[in-house]
């Protein structure tokens, strides 16, 4: 069914792993400390953004007086010691597992490097990876296509030949940008 792509590239969270239910948990728990609160709908409409861009928003939504890198911090530090012991691989990971070494893939997220090591390391997928890409790694965050751009080329792929999977309208549009095939697992 891939044959025709020369490399895969998998967005992390709410695709190849089980993470959304608790990166909602720690955000209502940050913002319970602030007395900010954020709908659920909202929160996933921001699916596929950056911790920073979601605390920015919150922080504007919630006409709040606070910093939105401190908001970040604490959510991903709080998220981080939540995620190594709930977060469970999707059924997308058999995809990776059954083309690894027949294709160059690689994650392509917008969660933070410390945060994607630690999760891949953690459930022993890093090593399916040839490349990840974070959103530390690139100024402009999906839906601008850098993101997939650096990682066919991280691959040494061209970027038309790569088959990006992704549960994010965000994500979607990157890889449209990227000239990139894409498949929605929320349509699977």
């Amino acid at each position: 069914m891939y044959d025709r792509y020369a490399g895969l590239i998998f967005d992390m969270d709410g695709t190849i792993l089980d993470t959304e239910p608790t990166h909602q948990a720690a955000w209502q728990a940050v913002l319970s400390r602030y007395g900010m609160h954020i709908d659920m709908q909202s929160m996933t409409a921001l699916n596929g953004s950056t911790t920073r861009r979601i605390a920015q928003l919150i922080i504007e939504a919630n006409q709040a007086d606070m910093d939105a890198d401190q908001l970040t911090r604490e959510k991903t530090a709080l998220v981080k010691t939540m995620l190594l012991d709930t977060v469970r691989p999707l059924p997308l990971i058999d995809v990776v597992k059954s083309w690894h070494g027949r294709r160059p893939m690689a994650v392509g997220t917008g969660s933070e490097s410390a945060l994607v090591e630690a999760l891949l390391s953690h459930l022993n997928l890093r090593r399916y990876f040839t490349a990840v890409v974070t959103a530390d790694d690139v100024q402009h965050h999906k839906p601008a296509p850098d993101t997939f751009l650096l990682c066919a080329r991280l691959m040494g792929v061209d970027a038309r030949k790569c088959l990006v999977f992704e549960d994010a309208d965000f994500g979607l549009e990157a890889a449209r940008l990227a000239g990139m095939d894409a498949v929605d697992v929320r349509k699977q």
